[in-house]
């Protein structure tokens, strides 16, 4: 008669799985289109913006329709120069620039036609700039406190005052709550809290409230970083399958860390006890990393825990060994490597690697 073979499996992976971005600085965009006194596109033109705060430059470069744009744009006021073979041909002075996108064309015809006439704009196009001038005012003011409190929030939530950092970005979804890093950082500062509290009420709460802004993080903007934390979160609350749903629409967000999304959908399963879920998320990781040494380790102990005993002898499936094997392979004084060893020791396997390498096991 066969005998499940029960392995209790310590697992301390999530801590360092999910590492929240850095802090991001709120910035603009822009663009436009520069045409000459015959209306022509200006090719291969320079569009300066000069900050008027910092004296950076931002250099750009028009195309061939007389074109241009940049992102990453630091909000604040600029002078606008359009320049061709160094010499000046027109610019714009104390142009605001907030994080929406900054429309500024350069119509030299139009231009050359005002300063002819001895007219500037009439009186409605002078209104509407004036009315978008200070509407980015407005904004650039907003993304500067709004920076000035998330940089806060950042250094108190590394100083391990996190119910600070929760009532900055409080106040911060409060003045826009439209802003999805707003919302993500928010969420970040209630998950890290929780894992300090020693009330189960209090933690589950704060999970909770995690949860809750990732969400609305993800309601304005997804992305695969965001999912990436709503997982933890869930997995920390016990909702498995959440957890491995917001893995799942993190890989597909962002396919380029989709190895790391799997990995960390192993972990929790291999915590849930889903033994044959966690073994298949591994090997996912390994068919788009073979170099990823962790996963083969972990692998190997979910097969491990599928081992029965026949009579005195633990019989673990076929290529649970192998998995052991790869990792001290790739490994061979990794963090797990003496685990490693002890695995494969349990089931009567020699340690050794495709290299021939052999070492004593240990009893």
């Amino acid at each position: 008669m066969k005998q499940h073979f029960v392995i209790v499996v310590l697992v301390a992976l999530m801590a360092g799985l999910c590492v929240p971005p850095v802090l991001a600085q709120v910035t603009g965009s822009v663009k436009g289109v520069c045409k000459d006194v015959e209306g022509k596109p200006v090719t291969g033109a320079t569009v300066e913006w000069l900050s008027n705060d910092t004296g950076r430059k931002y250099t750009l470069k028009t195309n061939n329709k007389g074109e241009y744009f940049s992102l990453g744009i630091v909000p604040g006021k600029y002078k606008v120069t359009l320049s061709k073979d160094g010499k000046e041909l027109f610019h714009f002075s104390n142009v605001p620039v907030g994080v929406d996108e900054v429309d500024l064309d350069f119509d030299l015809k139009k231009e050359q036609a005002q300063g002819a006439q001895g007219q500037g704009m009439n009186p409605e196009q002078a209104k509407q700039i004036q009315e978008q001038q200070a509407k980015q005012q407005k904004e650039a003011m907003t993304v500067k406190t709004l920076n000035e409190k998330l940089n806060a929030s950042n250094q108190a939530a590394q100083g391990g005052d996190y119910d600070q950092a929760i009532s900055i970005l409080n106040e911060t979804t409060q003045m826009d709550p439209t802003r999805d890093l707003l919302w993500f950082k928010l969420g970040d500062a209630y998950r890290m809290s929780a894992t300090k509290q020693t009330d189960p009420n209090e933690k589950s709460k704060r999970f909770g409230q995690a949860i809750e802004a990732y969400n609305k993080a993800i309601a304005i903007k997804p992305n695969g970083s965001y999912y990436n934390n709503l997982a933890e979160a869930y997995a920390k609350s016990g909702k498995v399958d959440d957890a491995v749903k917001a893995y799942q629409q993190a890989a597909q967000l962002d396919p380029a860390n989709a190895p790391q999304y799997s990995f960390n959908t192993g972990a929790v399963l291999t915590n849930a006890g889903k033994v044959d879920e966690a073994i298949q998320a591994f090997d996912k990781v390994i068919a788009a990393d073979p170099n990823k040494a962790d996963a083969y380790y972990w692998k190997g102990v979910n097969m491990i825990g599928k081992a029965t005993l026949k009579g005195d002898k633990m019989v673990a499936p076929e290529g649970t060994a192998e998995a052991f094997k790869k990792y001290l392979e790739l490994q061979p004084s990794g963090q797990y490597a003496e685990p490693a060893k002890q695995m494969l020791a349990s089931i009567g396997a020699s340690v050794e690697t495709k290299f021939g390498k052999k070492k004593s096991t240990k009893n």
